[in-house]
């Protein structure tokens, strides 16, 4: 099973794949900040994670600017706190527009739950990982060493 996360400035969603790797569903929204980490950390010790994805907010381009410095920032650090669970980055352009645009089709206000959108990214992250996967036979992103982090 794997999680992935889309980490916001205010809250980062979590999503997690089935047994097999073939389905991802969102999971919760953990708050940003003071202990979350230890959420993150916890969830995957529940959940029973083999690895942790979490999205990078890459620009149009394929360029990294600040956002995608913070989620390096903030990957590093998950990976420093689950060591040794491998913790992977993920490309997430257009992970909350597809979100949006899902739960605005299944009849969502997604406006009214902003948790449901970034529990929802993270779902759309984790299943275009999974089919990179599967469509490729390699891992997907890049791991992500464990250091200083924020």
């Amino acid at each position: 099973m794997r999680l992935a996360v889309d980490p916001g400035t205010v809250r980062i969603g979590v999503a997690r794949s089935d047994p097999n790797g073939v389905l991802a569903t969102p999971l919760t929204v953990v708050k940003r900040g003071k202990g979350d980490l230890d959420a993150l950390a916890s969830l995957a010790v529940a959940e029973e994670a083999m690895e942790i994805l979490v999205g990078l907010p890459r620009s149009l381009s394929g360029r990294d600017g600040a956002a995608a410095v913070k989620a390096k920032k903030f990957a590093a650090a998950l990976a420093t706190r689950v060591a040794p669970l491998p913790v992977r980055l993920v490309d997430e352009r257009f992970t909350t527009t597809t979100a949006h645009d899902a739960l605005r089709a299944g009849g969502h206000d997604s406006r009214a739950r902003r948790e449901t959108v970034d529990a929802a990214a993270a779902a759309v992250l984790l299943e275009a990982a999974l089919e990179s996967e599967r469509r490729t036979g390699a891992e997907p992103g890049e791991p992500v060493a464990p250091g200083t982090g924020r």
